[in-house]
């Protein structure tokens, strides 16, 4: 007790811990960099903000020179997405009018009734965002699955022309869409492919696969093989040692190259527009060919344009963690 009192008590570790001080030169850098990156963001969002404010103008508001800033906003464009109209004649509308005071017409009903036209149907949007959800959705899927067990192929056996069967692989991802746009169009409407979600599905995980197999090649050979050495060694067999051991550690990079695939057959225009045409066509040919009466219908473009990409930025939102970690894996080594 004697020595506590004569000496005090310890400091704090964090106290004996010496802290280097940042020069003035590397945090102006810092700095410069930061703000950089915040520009760089900002026009990197500019787009988006323009295509959002663009979904919610009248048609009056997204022709006008200069353009609006300022506007009340309108589900015009949604209606327009979402239905199917008809100018309505004078007594129609007289009608209709009649309608909207009582309250007998709905939201849409009413935002198509403001520009003279009366919803005759629902348009095949929502049908060709299904199909989008459908076709990119199930072809990552199996792109990730096969370039999953295909990569941990190339990884841990040895393969006669490893080397020259992974460059093959990736050459057939240098292949621009359109030069075999036209055979694959042949050959599938002999096979009866042609405008089917199968062929459809079937193609985009063929053009995933090489990327799939590249991506998570280099994710595994991050993980050291005696992880499953020792597993091996006390009796599990080598898909158990797949299962319990190298995919748990490889999740943040099956979760990346899940990204880039959907990102591709999400965004995929070609072989969409070539290779289907009603049943199977997804969402980006069909919002190309939204043209209105007497005019392009810009204020439905972007409202279609938003909800294509609403889903994807939902999806990369959920597994932004995952996406980080994946792309910096195996960046630091000890």
């Amino acid at each position: 007790m004697s020595d506590f009192y004569e000496t005090g008590p310890s400091k704090p570790v964090t106290e004996s811990i010496r802290v280097d001080k940042v020069s003035p030169k590397a945090r102006r850098m810092h700095n410069i960099r930061a703000i950089v990156v915040v520009i760089l963001a900002i026009l990197m969002l500019i787009p988006i903000l323009v295509m959002t404010q663009t979904a919610f103008k009248t048609r009056a508001d997204v022709v006008s020179v200069p353009p609006t800033i300022v506007f009340k906003p309108s589900l015009e464009g949604f209606v327009f997405l979402f239905t199917e109209r008809a100018i309505a004649p004078p007594g129609r509308i007289k009608a209709l009018q009649e309608a909207a005071e009582t309250g007998d017409l709905s939201l849409f009903d009413r935002v198509a009734l403001n520009s003279g036209q009366e919803i005759t149907g629902l348009s095949d949007y929502v049908g060709r965002l299904t199909n989008s959800l459908i076709i990119a959705g199930l072809s990552t899927v199996f792109a990730v699955v096969l370039g999953l067990f295909a990569a941990y192929a190339f990884s841990r056996f040895p393969v006669a022309g490893k080397d020259d069967l992974m460059f093959f692989i990736l050459s057939t991802r240098m292949l621009p869409a359109v030069v075999v746009t036209i055979p694959l169009f042949i050959m599938y409407r002999q096979l009866g492919m042609h405008d089917t979600h199968i062929g459809m599905i079937l193609l985009y995980t063929v053009f995933n696969l090489s990327l799939s197999v590249w991506l998570l090649k280099g994710f595994i050979d991050e993980i050291p093989i005696e992880y499953e050495e020792a597993a091996l060694v006390d009796g599990y067999t080598r898909m158990q040692a797949f299962y319990k051991i190298v995919l748990p550690q490889a999740i943040t990079g099956i979760a990346a190259t899940a990204v880039f695939c959907l990102i591709f057959a999400w965004n995929e225009y070609a072989f969409a527009l070539m290779l289907t045409s009603d049943t199977a066509r997804t969402a980006p040919p069909s919002i190309a060919t939204m043209l209105g009466r007497g005019g392009i219908e810009w204020s439905a473009i972007a409202a279609g344009s938003l909800g294509f990409l609403i889903p994807v930025a939902v999806v990369v939102f959920l597994l932004r963690n995952y996406l980080l970690r994946g792309v910096t894996f195996g960046a630091i080594r000890q």
